[in-house]
């Protein structure tokens, strides 16, 4: 009972710390107010299409082990954020900067034993917070422009690498980089 206890702090206060924007700090204890919950949220996004499995998730993590944007952002982490809005945490999620940061690779949803698929999570809440003015409506293409646009980098940095595939070779990245963006100038 007492590692079930310390598991549920860990899961809250990793939950207040990315409604704190990540960052630990005295101001995140004790942040959640029951006022500004909304008991309604996870319904309203459930009953989006892409939504639907939100309420099955048991918050194993495995979404988050499999996550490349929280290989390289402590302040991502997929399970916490199915998390915030399963406790109703509505105006921090879709106000949050989160929201935006993953990349619609669909690895968490590949790995879910409980077939929930963050991804499109992701999408309707993206989309809510258009729909409910937390955000700019031309942001929204602007992040699926982003998105295209990464997708060409990785395709054309992987493609400046692959012919040496059949041998031991250094790698740099900021020179690889450089290359990529005078194609793509």
């Amino acid at each position: 009972m007492v590692a079930f206890k310390r598991l549920i702090f860990s899961q809250m206060e990793g939950v207040r710390r990315l409604a704190k924007g990540g960052k630990k700090t005295k101001e995140t204890k004790g942040t959640i107010k029951s006022s500004e919950l909304d008991p309604k949220f996870k319904y309203e996004v459930a009953s989006h299409p892409g939504g639907e499995k939100l309420k099955v998730c048991y918050a194993c993590g495995v979404c988050t082990a499999g996550c490349p944007v929280s290989e390289v952002s402590d302040d991502f982490d997929p399970r916490k954020i199915i998390r915030m809005v399963l406790m109703g945490m509505k105006e921090r999620v879709l106000s949050s900067d989160f929201i935006w940061y993953c990349t619609q690779c669909f690895t968490c949803s590949g790995h879910c034993p409980q077939n929930v698929k963050f991804t499109d999570i992701m999408r309707v809440l993206r989309d809510m917070a258009v729909k409910q003015g937390y955000v700019d409506p031309s942001f929204l293409q602007k992040a699926k422009e982003l998105d295209r646009f990464s997708q060409k980098v990785r395709y054309r940095l992987m493609r400046s690498i692959v012919a040496k595939k059949g041998k031991s070779f250094t790698l740099n990245p900021g020179d690889l980089l450089s290359k990529v963006a005078k194609e793509l100038a």
